[in-house]
């Protein structure tokens, strides 16, 4: 329970207000429970369209409701990674300095246009998924749900970028085997459980693929330019990854 309260505190915007320890086993527990985030994410965006449909909205406004919803429930802390790494990779400078930039509160024209095109690539595919009538339960909870699994075992696999900051905090208290195990268990259990659900073969065979090359480019991307992992980096690993798991399903479906 307490890694559950923790993944809700650091990585949502639902107020848990309580101290909470962070002891190794309980960051450990902190990240096991992120996918199962990612499923309540999934859950509220559902009851959007549910609400929307029940009023007769169109899938247009549907489509920007139910985003809202999402961003709302992170409280943009995955497309502030979006923001700053578009402005830290774009400024062209060395790592030192992307790092600095990376670390800047404030949001430059890269960060600004990054964000834009971030915000309208998803709701263009959600717009679509609504209007096809794709975007049911199964596939509203598998998107944010493959995404933070692999963010999980992107970080983790992954050196911190810089000698101090909440990735080598985190880093530093993660066991690095069982929580990859525990990962790898989720992804392919909620992959059998979309081909089940949605009687399908190719798409689950699509996601794993999407989401084992999407891990593997992101990595090498994110040494060569910034030298590891941040938390700016994992948080824009999310956002992006669910835009090609959007279009991955749209395509398949």
């Amino acid at each position: 329970m307490n890694g559950m309260l923790l993944a809700l505190q650091f990585f949502t915007s639902i107020p848990i207000r309580k101290e909470l320890s962070m002891e190794k086993r309980h960051v450990m527990a902190m990240y096991g429970a992120l996918p199962f985030v990612g499923i309540l994410i999934g859950l509220a965006m559902t009851a959007s369209i549910l609400l929307s449909d029940w009023i007769g909205f169109g899938s247009i406004i549907t489509a920007v409701l139910t985003l809202i919803v999402g961003i709302a429930l992170t409280g943009g802390l995955h497309l502030d990674g979006v923001a700053d790494t578009s402005d830290a990779y774009f400024s062209y400078r060395d790592q030192n300095r992307r790092h600095e930039i990376l670390s800047d509160p404030r949001i430059g024209a890269f960060g600004t246009l990054g964000l834009i095109v971030c915000i309208l690539l998803k709701f263009a595919l959600l717009q679509e998924l609504i209007a096809t009538n794709q975007a049911n339960i199964y596939v509203l909870i598998a998107v944010p749900f493959f995404a933070r699994s692999a963010m999980v075992l992107y970080f983790v696999s992954t050196k911190p970028a810089k000698a101090s900051g909440m990735a080598v905090f985190f880093l530093e208290k993660l066991n690095r085997g069982p929580l990859v195990s525990w990962t790898i268990v989720c992804i392919v259990a909620g992959l059998i459980a979309i081909g089940i659900v949605l009687e399908t073969v190719v798409l689950p065979v699509v996601i794993e693929g999407v989401i084992v090359l999407s891990l593997l480019l992101y990595k090498s991307w994110t040494i060569r330019n910034f030298g590891g992992v941040t938390g700016d980096l994992s948080g824009a690993f999310i956002e992006g990854l669910e835009v090609v798991l959007w279009l991955a399903v749209l395509i398949v479906l």
